[in-house]
């Protein structure tokens, strides 16, 4: 099942710029361990305002329950709000096998 992630990350004040990259770095990480696992299949940044922190992600689990464990194991999620969107397939769908 694929699932559309609207990730919105708020870094709480006074966060050190070190803490930011490090946790950045750290996510990164895991962003690359899941798309080699097959879970993460695309990121796009939408357009954002000033100051917003944003991304798209596109997830493929067995269900919202392995998609939650998967969104909880990503080191940017103690700062982020997701919004999680099933996806069903269209019938018209030009990508469909």
């Amino acid at each position: 099942m694929e699932f559309l992630v609207d990730m919105v990350t708020s870094v709480p004040a006074g966060t050190s710029e070190q803490d930011v990259a490090e946790i950045r770095a750290r996510e990164a990480e895991r962003a690359r361990e899941l798309a080699a696992q097959g879970h993460l299949l695309r990121l796009w940044r939408p357009p954002l305002a000033p100051g917003e922190w944003r991304t798209w992600g596109l997830f493929r689990a067995e269900d919202a329950e392995r998609l939650e464990q998967l969104l909880a194991s990503m080191p940017l999620r103690v700062w982020r709000h997701d919004t999680v969107t099933p996806l069903s397939p269209h019938p018209n769908d030009p990508g469909r096998p």
